[in-house]
Order: structure tokens, then C-alpha cells, then sequence
């Protein structure tokens, strides 16, 4: 008898093509992600990562292709209800609104998750970045970027997600926070939550995640384990600089 049971993808995308303008930007792009799965998205600047993750939250919508979220055709939904189905997003550059206090955006994302849960409230974001505790009652608009960028995934945390999408995770950030940065991923990565991420330090990435893929020009060139890419260094050299 055959035992073997089908998971449903969190996130599964196919055939994306996505364009600003007249610029053709991803060229039929497919992409999984399964429940509690890690996955880096690499490749050099330009090459359509952060156009991949605005093309699936609905931001960048696409001009054909498929969205589904656990199995629900998404395809050109609203980004606010893509997100409401289990994804927290911490988008490139933040998402800052300068004029709240920590402990305000933190406060304005608290939901449960899709299934009730409340795993992650304002207590345990706190506990995870003492930083915070620290600067709650601070506008957000004054603190240090790697401050700011905690705010941002404890914001995103607080809405109890099933996956959380990270755009440019430690861009910009000083060693020592860029480390703490990554010690949170590991403990997000750790507690079950599905992951995206998108960074720069690509031997962080490879050693953190289960997945990796490779995008040049638009395209997916590499799709498989992050330990096997860990071993084709020419791959990593031609399309990535490493």
C-alpha cells in the first residue's frame, strides 16, 4: 500500500512574468516554499529578488501567472490580503512610520495566526530584542537602522505569520547587529515559521537555509539544497561573484 501523503506548498508560484513599464522583468519564474521550509533567494542586484517578492504579495502584480497560498489561487489579490493569509513581510528598507513609537508598531500589527495562534505577542518580541524594551516608548523615526530593522521583524512577528518573508535582511547593518539579525532567523527558522530571505552575505544564507535558489536575469538558474550549492563553488563564482 502507498503511504506517501502530498503536503500542500505555504507558497507555491508559477510562471511569473512580471513587468515595469515596457521592462520585462521576471520570465516565468517558479518557486515553492513548503511549511517550515528555509529558502534563500540569491543572485547579483537587478536580477528580479525583490520584483519575485512584490510579484507574489501583489505589490508588483504580474502580468500572468499563478499565486496560491496553501493552495488558494491569489493570483492578482490585493497585497493586504495575500499578507492576511499567514506572511509576515519585512520589506527592503523597513517600512518605518517615523512618527509611531516602538511600542505602537509593534501594538498596531498584533494578530493571531491563521489557526488562533499567539506564539509571538509583545512580551516574547521584547524578550527577543531587549534593544526594544530598551527604546519602546521612542519614535521609531529616532532610532539606528538596526534597531529600526528589529522593529520591523518583531512587527512582522507579532502578526503570528507561517511565513516570513525578509527583503535585504541586514542591509546596511553594523557586524554585531547584522549577528543578532541572524541569531533571530535562526530562532524564527527554529520555532517552525517558513522563511524567505533575501541578503548579501551569501555564506550566512547557505549555512542557515534549507533551500537556496538563483536568479539571473529574470530567471531561476539553480533550485536545490543550500549544502549542494555550498559545494559548486563555480556556480557561485559565475553568478553570484563569490
Amino acid at each position: 500500500m502507498n503511504t506517501t501523503t502530498t503536503v500542500t506548498p505555504l507558497v507555491e508560484v508559477r510562471g511569473l512574468h512580471t513587468f515595469y513599464g515596457n521592462s520585462h522583468v521576471l520570465h516565468g519564474v517558479d518557486l515553492q516554499i513548503a511549511p517550515g521550509e528555509t529558502l534563500a533567494l540569491l543572485g547579483r542586484n537587478g536580477v528580479g529578488k525583490s520584483t519575485t517578492i512584490r510579484s507574489l504579495l501583489g505589490l508588483t502584480p504580474p502580468r500572468s501567472g499563478e499565486v496560491r497560498i496553501r493552495g488558494e489561487n491569489l493570483t492578482g489579490s490585493a497585497a493586504h490580503k495575500v499578507i492576511r493569509r499567514g506572511i509576515g513581510y519585512v520589506p527592503e528598507g523597513r517600512g518605518m512610520f517615523p512618527s509611531l513609537t516602538v511600542r505602537e508598531s509593534l501594538v498596531m500589527a498584533a494578530r493571531p495566526g491563521l489557526d488562533g495562534r499567539r506564539d509571538w505577542d509583545l512580551e516574547r518580541v521584547l524578550a527577543t530584542f531587549p534593544r526594544l524594551a530598551e527604546r519602546f516608548s521612542h519614535l521609531t523615526g529616532n532610532l539606528s537602522g538596526g534597531e529600526q530593522q528589529m522593529v520591523a521583524i518583531g512587527r512582522a512577528l507579532m502578526t503570528n505569520p507561517e511565513l516570513m518573508i525578509l527583503d535585504e535582511a541586514t542591509e546596511g547593518l553594523a557586524p554585531l547587529i547584522r549577528k543578532e539579525i541572524w541569531d533571530v532567523i535562526r530562532l524564527i527558522k527554529a520555532s517552525g515559521i517558513a522563511t524567505l530571505v533575501v541578503d548579501k552575505h551569501v555564506n550566512v544564507l547557505l549555512d542557515l537555509t534549507d533551500r537556496s535558489m538563483i536568479m539571473v536575469k529574470g530567471r531561476v538558474l539553480y533550485d536545490g539544497p543550500s549544502q549542494e550549492l555550498k559545494g559548486q563553488p563555480e556556480i557561485l563564482q559565475t553568478h553570484i561573484g563569490l
